[in-house]
């Protein structure tokens, strides 16, 4: 499948709501996926940065998301819902393959449950919280497909950073990126 451009902000199709997908095991949905999984394992290697993907970010509508953790089986998500959120909220780094030379430190719930099918069409459901930080990926990429950018949900804006500062800085206290040993040159 092909690697496909990701949309940076200020593209107004990332701030666009995305329609759900009405039979999760059509083709055009595998199709995407293998797309998503492809462009995100691309844009890992070339910046060690990426851990999910969504669908708008590829200018496509659809509520489809891609996690690839290290070490970790693929998981695509159709129709991710979140239908439970801790009161208790947590403040993380966060950045975007959209806007990858950003950094901000924004807040999240500490534990959430997401409803959603998998490409069989089978409905699951899935408690996240601080394990691999699945919690605050899931809600970055859930937020794409509502339209809602890493950046709306700044904390405090003397927090937001290069990228530059933010390896100098904070990468070591973050999982949100693999370590430079682990890039393809």
């Amino acid at each position: 499948m092909p690697i496909r451009p990701i949309l940076q902000l200020g593209d107004p199709l990332l701030r666009q709501k995305a329609a759900p997908v009405v039979e999760a095991t059509a083709r055009e949905i595998s199709d995407l996926v293998a797309d998503l999984s492809d462009t995100l394992a691309h844009w890992r290697s070339q910046t060690g940065y990426g851990r999910g993907i969504a669908a708008p970010q590829l200018g496509i509508l659809q509520r489809v998301i891609f996690l690839k953790l290290p070490d970790a089986n693929p998981w695509p998500l159709i129709n991710p819902d979140i239908i439970e959120r801790s009161k208790e909220k947590v403040t993380v780094w966060d950045a975007c393959l959209s806007f990858l030379s950003i950094f901000m430190q924004v807040e999240r719930h500490r534990q959430i449950t997401v409803r959603y099918q998998n490409l069989g069409g089978k409905t699951l459901e899935f408690e996240a919280g601080d394990d691999r930080s699945l919690s605050e990926l899931l809600q970055h990429e859930i937020d794409h497909l509502d339209g809602i950018l890493a950046i709306d949900r700044v904390v405090d804006l003397k927090t937001i950073c290069t990228r530059e500062e933010f390896e100098k800085r904070h990468r070591d206290s973050s999982p949100y990126a693999v370590t430079t040993a682990t890039i393809k040159s």
